[in-house]
């Protein structure tokens, strides 16, 4: 059973309102979805440190049904789980990482206000920046002509290539679920690329397919598109005749 602490929130008035309470306390919020297996794992590891740390607040935020909340804290995948003091960043972690979620709580759900942590002007703390270690020297070392190259092998290391955040059987986000989910249906052999796992890969696709979101369809090395596009190309029959 969830402790009095464990809060689902049902409109971004009642997570502003719950959040105001006390701007002393330190607040997880986890950014979630039913469909997301993933989620169901971190789900319970939030309600047993909700048990454990009692003198902190946790917030079930469903991210599809609360868009605006999700939006506003920049979620673009799920599980992801933001910590607060009040209204001060304190760490943000994505993904199903038990051990790391359990480590931030420790270390900020003990943490006295008046520690370093803490900060006294109006400049907000910003959460620690962690960098993928496939990032560390790629991003210093590839130039764009060097990128372009790889993304380009990426196109076309299938006839159909789906860029997606998460993987088919582990999607992050409700759009890439939908669309690996459709290829499915129609029997469509695909090859993925999560572009969560690489942000040279995640930049350099806006760039050169001149398309800013994803998932991103490729066949025979082309965009075709996103969600949208393919359901309703498959609806009206175009996609069909592109694979034929």
């Amino acid at each position: 059973m969830a402790s009095s602490n464990f809060i689902e929130v049902v409109s971004p008035t009642h997570f502003q309102e719950i959040l105001s309470q006390d701007l002393n306390r330190v607040s997880v919020i986890n950014f979630w979805a039913p469909w997301a297996e993933p989620c169901k794992q971190m789900n319970e590891v939030a309600k047993e440190l909700s048990n454990k740390y009692k003198a902190a607040l946790f917030v079930q935020v469903e991210a599809e049904t609360q868009a605006d909340i999700a939006e506003s804290f920049e979620i673009e995948a799920v599980p992801s789980f933001v910590i607060l003091r009040g209204h001060t960043l304190l760490d943000r972690i994505s993904g199903a990482d038990a051990a790391a979620l359990t480590q931030s709580v420790a270390k900020f759900a003990t943490t006295p206000v008046y520690s370093p942590l803490s900060r006294t002007d109006n400049e907000p703390a910003k959460a620690p920046t962690v960098v993928p270690s496939n990032m560390m020297d790629d991003t210093k070392r590839e130039s764009t002509e060097e990128l372009n190259t790889r993304l380009k092998a990426l196109m076309n290391q299938s006839r159909v290539v789906l860029f997606m955040k998460g993987s088919p059987s582990e999607p992050r986000c409700g759009f890439s679920r939908k669309i690996s989910g459709l290829l499915k249906e129609n029997g469509v052999e695909f090859k993925h690329f999560d572009i969560l796992t690489d942000e040279s890969v995640r930049q350099g696709l806006k760039v050169l397919n001149d398309w800013p979101t994803f998932p991103q369809l490729i066949v025979n090395g082309e965009l075709v598109g996103g969600l949208d596009i393919v359901q309703e190309m498959v609806e009206n029959g175009e996609f069909k005749e592109l694979l034929a």
